[in-house]
């Protein structure tokens, strides 16, 4: 199985939210989980690669050319796609996925995030979404998310597109767990 994470760039968090990222990624290398990423050096994405190297698992990073000039890539990584631009990182980045994972993270990972849902949404993604919400950074979204289903904007039923998990361990679970039905999320998209 091959799971794309996407997670903060930022190094001036709380620690408490590297440490869980640390312990996530080493348990996706200890369970065989192939991790595919921002390609990111520092912060949470930076945290979750060297987890999973540390661990012995495989981590590819999917970077734009301008990031890389940059210097924001890590350097130690099992592969390294390098894109045009932005648009081509998240669809390749979707493109070698079976599933993804959103950690906490700025308006880029909530983009990303965004992007993962509505791609289920129109049944051009099938694989598990799950949110690590971690320190219940996610609350707020959720609750936005919510009130977009009271305003009538997206249909209840689609918050059955992703699964909320509070902990490393309940991602690994849910990514363990059988696939229910193959949801056809297109065929209710239009409200």
């Amino acid at each position: 199985m091959k799971v794309c994470v996407f997670a903060a760039s930022s190094s001036r968090i709380n620690g408490e939210y590297g440490e869980v990222t640390a312990s996530l990624g080493a348990m996706l290398a200890e369970a065989g989980i192939e991790v595919i990423f921002g390609g990111g050096g520092i912060g949470l994405m930076g945290r979750l690669a060297d987890a999973v190297l540390e661990n012995g698992g495989r981590i590819t990073g999917v970077i734009p050319a301008f990031m890389k000039k940059e210097g924001w890539g890590h350097d130690g990584l099992t592969e390294t796609i390098v894109t045009e631009d932005m648009s081509e990182r998240k669809k390749t980045m979707f493109n070698l996925s079976d599933a993804v994972i959103a950690l906490p993270g700025g308006i880029g990972t909530i983009e990303e995030l965004t992007e993962a849902i509505t791609l289920k949404q129109l049944s051009l993604f099938h694989g598990p979404i799950i949110i690590l919400n971690t320190l219940g950074y996610y609350d707020a979204f959720l609750a936005f998310i919510d009130h977009m289903v009271a305003e009538s904007f997206m249909r209840f039923e689609h918050k059955g597109i992703w699964e909320i998990a509070n902990t490393p361990g309940e991602v690994l679970a849910a990514l363990k767990r059988e696939p229910g039905r193959n949801e056809e999320w297109r065929k209710i998209a239009k409200i």
